[in-house]
């Protein structure tokens, strides 16, 4: 099983119409979720504003090249839904906000290890950066 998280904790997964692999889309389908590999290369993604969600993979909290993935959707002007899934850390959770990504999807293994409060402690996302230190 897994857990959702965003903003306001642990929530349930409220998104029921399924993924697909970049690979399986069909022409002008939009009705399920994409799944982004992390290794996706940046000019497949054109032409996914339309999808209603998209999961981009995170196979070890050190790969960070979703984090780019989500930036560049964000920069071409998708604005559904972006979640992050797989090994993403609590302290990594501002990082994801502040690229884009709406919310997370982690493991129950490492929800009990790192629990709802810290996740939460990073919900601040907006005013707990650098530049807003500096601002401030």
């Amino acid at each position: 099983m897994t857990v959702i998280v965003n903003d306001a904790g642990f929530v349930a997964d409220d998104f029921d119409c399924g993924f697909v692999a970049l690979g399986d889309i069909a022409a002008n389908d939009c009705g399920y979720g994409i799944e982004l590999a992390s290794d996706t290369p940046p000019t497949a993604l054109a032409g996914l504003n339309d999808a209603r969600m998209i999961r981009i993979d995170f196979p070890s909290f050190a790969d960070g090249r979703g984090f780019t993935l989500a930036q560049l959707l964000r920069n071409a002007g998708f604005q559904g839904r972006l979640r992050a899934k797989g090994y993403v850390l609590a302290d990594q959770y501002a990082m994801a906000r502040r690229a884009g990504f709406d919310e997370v999807e982690i493991s129950d293994t490492l929800a009990a290890r790192q629990p709802q409060d810290q996740w939460q402690a990073r919900a601040d996302w907006q005013n707990n950066n650098y530049q807003a230190r500096l601002r401030g």
